[in-house]
């Protein structure tokens, strides 16, 4: 099987695996993150925590049928994270809330329960089996990498990888889990399809130059052979940009350019993905399954992410309690209609080419606000010009169940 050269700006190195060694070794001597997030939940109200609902299983498939992206965050009063801050290095550090003092830790006890069945717990073992001499790739931006992250601390209960990285850009990166004949990757690429940042400047900052029908070669040239390509993309479109097709420019999105029309964003996502899908099931070389997961809505409230937007709840939403608008309804519209009308192309197309598969985790995710690591990815004293993060997720956190869906959707 051919390995993939793939990227993570966080990918794990030997040095780190070193300090990680060390770490451990002096961890015996400290308290245990575990024992501070047990004491705080000591004090916390039968009525802010219920108790936890029955019958969960640990480990097994969800009966047939059941659709696990439709469900509710229910309260998980006799679970624990799976794992900490102590526990797995691999955490970036703008979602390090725990290391910088995130003191609201309820948020780390709901689980996702579809309607119609109960979710396993994500089983490391379990994933391992089914993925054992396979290989799978993350492509996309930072929310792609904070779930290839995700997934690696939740391996790491049983095996850290190595870095088999063939280039020093920490973008792409390749690690492999020995013991199991495994390899992660990641692939850096916030469009999915060409794009570069150009030097123009009309008014509204530099543009973003996007080839809306050219596939982005960082990355689909080194899918090849891999078994599982999970792709996702969305927040990246919001950027001002020049959108080409046919090598021409055709429209924008807040460019100010004279003569040129404004298309919106919501053409160039959508327009975007037809060409990604496209190209991966008519890649001769991929014969796997692609795995499209829909957009990670944004929870800002109180102002836009650069006006004072802030995430502040330390609860989810039930689900009569909010319902998906604006921007993340148009891009979730966009990769589900997309997604079908290629899913059925190559139905029709025929000859055993790549798989198609929906991880539709948005419903899921609009419902957590109290998710997102706001201020808490630095020190409150530090003087950095980060905003308040509204976008990617805590670590552990919700973004731990597209895992939990992950391991259900690869499962033999």
């Amino acid at each position: 099987m051919q390995k993939l050269q793939l990227a993570s700006p966080t990918a794990v190195s030997l040095p780190a695996l070193c300090l990680f060694v060390l770490f451990l070794l002096a961890a015996r001597q400290q308290r245990s993150l575990l024992d501070t997030y047990r004491s705080g939940f000591a004090s916390v109200s039968s009525s802010d925590s219920p108790r936890l609902e029955p019958g969960r299983p640990a480990v097994g498939r969800v009966p047939k049928g059941c659709d696990i992206f439709r469900g509710e965050w229910v309260p998980d009063d006799g679970g624990e994270p799976y794992y900490t801050n102590r526990t797995c290095p691999l955490i970036q550090e703008h979602q390090n809330c725990m290391k910088y003092g995130r003191p609201d830790l309820g948020f780390l006890r709901w689980r996702w329960r579809p309607a119609q069945c109960e979710l396993p717990r994500f089983d490391a073992a379990a994933f391992f089996d089914a993925v054992r001499g396979r290989s799978m790739a993350f492509v996309g931006d930072s929310l792609a990498r904070n779930h290839m992250q995700s997934l690696m601390c939740l391996l790491s209960k049983l095996e850290y990888p190595k870095d088999i990285s063939t280039t020093k850009n920490q973008e792409f990166r390749t690690l492999y889990y020995e013991s199991y004949n495994f390899t992660i990757s990641t692939f850096w690429s916030p469009f999915l399809v060409k794009a570069n940042q150009s030097d123009a400047d009309y008014g509204s900052g530099r543009l973003w130059n996007i080839y809306l029908d050219e596939p982005d070669d960082a990355w689909l040239p080194g899918v090849a052979g891999a078994d599982y390509l999970v792709l996702s993309a969305a927040n990246w479109f919001t950027r001002p940009s020049l959108f080409y097709e046919s090598g021409r420019l055709v429209a924008c999105h807040y460019c100010l350019v004279p003569g040129v029309p404004d298309l919106t964003l919501r053409h160039s996502q959508r327009v975007a993905f037809r060409t990604v899908l496209r190209a991966v099931t008519s890649h001769p070389g991929f014969k796997g399954t692609a795995i499209v997961r829909t957009v990670s809505p944004t929870h800002f409230e109180g102002g836009e992410w650069n006006k004072g937007g802030d995430c502040r709840r330390t609860r989810p939403y039930a689900a009569n309690e909010t319902r998906m608008a604006g921007l993340s309804l148009d891009f979730h519209t966009a990769q589900v209609e997309e997604f079908a009308q290629e899913e059925e192309a190559a139905r029709r197309r025929g000859g055993g080419g790549a798989r198609l598969v929906l991880m539709d985790t948005t419903a899921a995710m609009l419902l957590r606000p109290d998710g997102h690591p706001s201020r808490y990815g630095h020190w409150a004293h530090e003087n950095v010009t980060l905003y308040k993060d509204c976008v990617h997720w805590c670590l552990p956190g919700p973004i731990d169940a597209w895992n939990e869906m992950l391991l259900q959707m690869v499962l033999p």
